[in-house]
């Protein structure tokens, strides 16, 4: 095989050098990584470079390569105990690329954790505004005057997975913008409100598969007793756009919505070669009615309108939230209560669900395995919420979010005006500081049936700094 081989299709031709993946004269600006560690050890921060390039497909329309990395018992304690084959796929007539990566574990390897895997990409910065802080940082004298004075924060633009659909960047000159789609969150785990990054200040855009984000410790995978274990991650889509004449930059952002809406609609895509990545005709479906029976509310029995609804790999009530080794499929109620579960992957899952206004988890006590061109209809499923009798007195709304809660102005510094009247307006930056800024010398008291929590109850529990002078005594 050539060490170098050319990926074309109708608007783009590149160079590829297979022993360090990098497009010849770029720098390395986009790559998968992991962190991993051996148990009780210290995270490892790994750039996947492979080790052997093949292409598995090509033809007129498509191409598609594979960048390989095996492990071997030489590497252990040196490289995260995994078979990794990462898949780059560009289409005839398609502005941008497809990547998805297949992750194995071998029976009787090493034991890991792993902490994070993601693909990270780097954006040039010769054609952005440099930044002083790696994070955080205010904007004293921005290119858009419009921001000047704003903070621009890595975590301001987290956002829960079910709506991490399409994110990225636009430049100004020349007017391209740069997409990363997601079109499932299958492959993702923590359901469908676990918060992960986007894009931020660098100028960095992610695609976050695995992570402890807003977390910790308890949702990392661990492999013990040399599980056997495979994944695939993606694919996901980096779409290129540009504008005619550069009048309209928001054409971008516009364009990049609808390109959003095709993928999704061409998910599970059928050009990806792999085996492991099942494609439509392979999976199945799963549906339902959700009902809840609350004597305490209602004699008859409750609609389940707008419940979250989901496959999961088998496990307690509520354990889909710290399961991420599986795939995860989940769908909304509509407002009879029925839902729709589609294009499940084949394998063996538990059926959980919450529902707004309720508190607790639901879970079916029925291991529901899925076939290729299944098509499962469950009836009614009756969630009965946890009581012990009629509701003396509650604090906020039982839906998994705290913006019912007293959310604070930001401090006048920190001000990001795309949050503000907005939904997300809790992720102001240094909102935690204005906790002891309101509240200097004691915590708040609710008073039932005289606190008005919409006002007098802080939206997070947070820390409250206190400066101690000491004194050295000589």
């Amino acid at each position: 095989m050539q060490a170098l081989r050319k990926l074309s299709t109708a608007q783009s031709s590149r160079v590829v050098d297979p022993a360090g993946e990098r497009l010849t004269g770029w720098p390395l600006l986009g790559y998968w990584d992991v962190v991993w560690s051996e148990p009780q050890g210290s995270g490892i921060f790994d750039v996947i470079q492979g080790t052997h390039f093949e292409i598995i497909h090509e033809d007129e329309n498509q191409v598609e390569v594979s960048f390989t990395r095996n492990w071997d018992p030489s590497l252990r304690g040196k490289l995260v105990p995994l078979n990794i084959d990462k898949r780059f796929i560009m289409l005839r007539g398609c502005s941008g690329f497809y990547t998805y990566a297949i992750y194995e574990h071998r029976e009787g390897w090493p034991d890991f954790d792993l902490a994070e895997t993601r693909v990270a990409f780097k954006l040039r910065k010769d054609k952005s505004q440099k930044l002083v802080y790696p994070e955080a940082v205010l904007l004293t004298n921005p290119v858009n005057p419009n921001i000047k004075g704003e903070v621009n924060d890595k975590y301001q633009y987290s956002s829960e997975d079910k709506d991490i659909k399409v994110h990225g960047w636009m430049s100004f000159d020349p007017p391209i913008g740069f997409w990363q789609i997601t079109p499932s969150d299958e492959f993702r785990g923590g359901g469908p409100i676990k918060q992960d990054l986007t894009s931020h200040v660098g100028p960095i855009t992610l695609a976050m598969f695995l992570s402890a984000h807003y977390s910790g410790e308890d949702i990392v995978p661990k492999f013990r007793n040399g599980e056997y274990w495979k994944k695939v991650f993606g694919p996901v889509f980096i779409y290129l756009n540009s504008t005619v004449d550069g009048t309209d930059r928001g054409l971008l952002w516009d364009d990049a919505k609808l390109q959003t809406l095709t993928q999704v609609e061409s998910w599970p895509y059928g050009f990806p070669v792999s085996e492991d990545f099942q494609k439509r005709d392979q999976r199945g479906s799963v549906t339902g009615r959700l009902l809840v029976r609350d004597k305490f509310i209602d004699g008859k029995d409750i609609i389940g309108n707008a419940a979250f609804v989901g496959l999961a790999l088998p496990g307690e009530v509520g354990s889909w939230q710290r399961e991420f080794k599986g795939y995860q499929f989940w769908t909304r109620a509509d407002d009879k209560g029925i839902f729709t579960i589609t294009n499940v992957r084949t394998g063996d899952y538990n059926i959980y669900a919450w529902v707004p206004g309720f508190i607790g988890d639901y879970k079916l006590d029925v291991t529901i395995t899925i076939t290729s061109g299944s098509q499962i209809n469950l009836g009614d499923l009756v969630y009965k919420p946890p009581r012990d009798g009629p509701t003396l007195w509650e604090i906020g709304i039982p839906d998994r979010s705290a913006a019912e809660f007293f959310i604070p102005e930001p401090n006048p510094i920190y001000v990001n005006r795309l949050y503000a009247n907005h939904p997300d307006r809790f992720r102001q930056y240094g909102l935690w500081e204005r906790y002891a800024d309101l509240y200097p010398d004691s915590d708040l008291i609710y008073s039932v049936g005289e606190s008005d929590y919409r006002k007098d109850w802080f939206f997070a529990h947070v820390t409250r700094f206190h400066f101690i002078k000491l004194i050295l005594l000589i």
